[in-house]
């Protein structure tokens, strides 16, 4: 009989050991899927605010060759046919150029003294937890919540 027992203790694990198992490897998800979500919307904030940087310096490559601000994204986007000009200059990507990339919407605005560039979560605090800022002063500047930011919100720093 003692022989049995260390037969059938050797041939695998008990239904007790692997409970315990599934229940540390849960503990261990509970605790790790909350981080990567809030790590996954830090690396899209800080893609969003490289797009902001990459419009804003486009901006200024537009105004050197057509003596103004581009007034919507698609006037910085690629051309669908033909070469590039004032009404699509092939600056930024198309996929930025249709105002929607990395979990934001993008929404440029023309101003008398240049452009307005506002770049919101579309699902707030899932996509993104802040909102984002920049004009012709080229100053990236963010909000903290669901409410957009402007030209008041604190510098990005």
């Amino acid at each position: 009989m003692e022989q049995f027992r260390k037969r059938r203790r050797a041939a695998g694990f008990s239904l007790i050991e692997l409970l315990i198992v599934i229940a540390i490897i849960l503990i261990i998800l509970a605790i790790a899927v909350p981080k990567l979500g809030s790590a996954r919307m830090n690396a899209s904030e800080m893609a969003v605010i490289r797009e902001l940087q990459t419009v804003n310096t486009m901006q200024t490559q537009y105004m050197s060759q057509f003596g103004r601000f581009a007034t919507t994204l698609a006037e910085l986007g690629p051309p669908t046919s033909g070469g590039p000009g004032p009404q699509a200059a092939d600056l930024i990507p198309s996929s930025l150029a249709i105002g929607e990339k990395d979990g934001y919407i993008f929404t440029m605005t023309a101003t008398p003294s240049g452009y307005t560039l506002n770049a919101n979560p579309k699902v707030y605090n899932t996509s993104g937890r802040r909102t984002f800022f920049t004009d012709q002063n080229m100053i990236v500047r963010q909000n903290w919540s669901a409410e957009a930011a402007n030209a008041g919100s604190p510098e990005l720093k």
